[in-house]
């Protein structure tokens, strides 16, 4: 039963970040670095746990899959910080949930949080040249973008990737948290 809770556990944790994640960057437009360091914290006892079955990985991949995927985006989202495309946050966030999802996941987090920060973008272009609420939030996505600034929360876009990439991954599927909780209901 601990190798289902670990792994219930972690991906609790890390699905509760991304979303204080995008909460945060809608409210303020940054994400606290401790975000990002949770969902890497919550993923090592889950990924260990699932590792530990012997049943072929029922959730994760070898941790090379892993690895590369988190560094590869790393890689790529450091560039793009670099340039002033992207903030460090989600740097830092994207990386983490690379780490979760391995190269199997990475290309329908990549799609889905692209498009979903193209949709974003497009909403943060109108806002900037017409104001659709009264009175936001002082120092919010909308008040900066009804303001005139170009930012967009991406924080959002991640968290919503992430989740999709999760399901499609089958991390949330009763029928493997099942073969968990068989195998830790078989053990002597």
């Amino acid at each position: 039963m601990i190798v289902l809770f670990l792994v219930v556990f972690g991906m609790l944790v890390a699905t509760g970040f991304l979303v204080a994640s995008a909460i945060s960057d809608f409210r303020s437009m940054t994400i606290p670095n401790i975000y990002a360091g949770g969902i890497v914290l919550a993923f090592i006892p889950a990924y260990l746990a699932d590792s530990f079955t012997g049943q072929g990985m029922e959730f994760f991949l070898g941790w090379q899959s892993h690895l590369i995927a988190a560094l590869a985006v790393f890689a790529i989202t450091f560039i793009l910080f670099s340039l002033r495309i992207l903030g460090a946050g989600d740097s830092k966030l994207a990386t983490a949930v690379a780490l979760w999802v391995g190269l199997a996941g990475l290309p329908s987090f990549l799609s889905y949080m692209a498009i979903i920060g193209a949709v974003l973008a497009v909403a943060t272009k109108v806002m900037n040249t017409k104001p659709l609420v009264a009175a936001p939030k002082e120092g919010s996505w909308v008040a900066q973008s009804q303001a005139g600034r170009l930012g967009v929360p991406y924080g959002i876009a991640i968290c919503c990737g992430a989740i999709i990439a999760f399901y499609q991954l089958g991390y949330f599927s009763p029928e493997k948290l099942a073969l968990l909780a068989g195998y830790t209901e078989n053990q002597p």
